[in-house]
């Protein structure tokens, strides 16, 4: 009995986890015009609905651009603190890297009311790009976290081997570093495009006439449920778990083999 409890854990753990996800799904192909039972269907016309419709298009768009532009700035800035900081001393590193990884503490909401401030101190119009800005805000401290654990001294070996050789800081860099970090690279680039993708907070208070699809979804639901809402999330699992699919198969297998 007892070796079949952590089986029974593991089942109900699934069951609470995807049980909300798998009826946001199963209502997406309601026939009828509520997504609550009896279910009435399958039917395809909301999913036709919500691809015919110029503004969820647009916002998936806009979110499919922050997202993969803030991710990109993010990794790479995340890559240039955390090698300045494991391949140099500097005085307080150890407090810059506490500084570093800070917001990953601090609320979303506060995050972004404090960019809000900030922003229209500047006199910046708030658009995408001040939402990519946020969105590189909270997905900064990530990307600094997970490249800087990989930094270890397999690759400080051979960047002085590197250098022995011959080869110059950027050449070390370029053709050395990078791509012995390059799961984790990778790691931090998808894990931040996710997160920045299902991101409601900061793309709220940041965007006023191009909107990201979760504030986008947001203005939707104020009209009351839907299966257009249903079809729409669907879509957004979709992308998010496709991303975690690519991530494991292409990052975390190769890593391990």
């Amino acid at each position: 009995m007892m070796r079949f409890l952590p089986w029974v854990y593991l089942i109900i753990a699934f069951v609470f986890i995807y049980l909300p996800v798998a009826s946001l799904v199963l209502f997406s192909f309601q026939d009828g015009g509520l997504p609550v039972p009896p279910f009435e269907g399958p039917s395809l016309r909301w999913y036709a609905d919500i691809l015919s419709d110029g503004d969820v298009m647009a916002a998936l768009g806009n979110s499919l651009l922050v997202a993969a532009g803030s991710a990109a700035l993010a990794c790479a800035l995340g890559f240039l603190a955390a090698y300045g900081l494991a391949r140099h001393v500097l005085p307080g590193s150890a407090l810059i890297r506490g500084l570093l990884i800070a917001p990953l503490t601090v609320s979303y909401l506060i995050v972004g009311l404090g960019l809000l401030i900030v922003i229209q101190r500047t006199g910046l119009g708030l658009s995408l790009m001040t939402a990519g800005i946020g969105h590189v805000v909270i997905n900064l401290p990530l990307c600094f976290a997970i490249i800087y654990a990989s930094m270890g001294a397999q690759q400080r070996n051979a960047e002085r081997a590197a250098r022995d050789l011959g080869a110059d800081e950027f050449r070390v860099i370029t053709l050395v570093t990078i791509p012995m970090l390059a799961p984790a690279i990778a790691a931090a680039f998808f894990l931040s495009v996710t997160l920045s993708w299902d991101e409601f907070i900061i793309s709220f208070l940041l965007t006023r006439f191009d909107v990201t699809l979760p504030v986008e979804i947001w203005s939707m639901l104020r009209s009351g449920l839907s299966p257009r809402l249903n079809a729409i999330g669907s879509l957004v699992f979709l992308v998010s778990v496709t991303a975690v699919l690519i991530l494991e198969i292409f990052v975390f297998r190769k890593n391990r083999s």
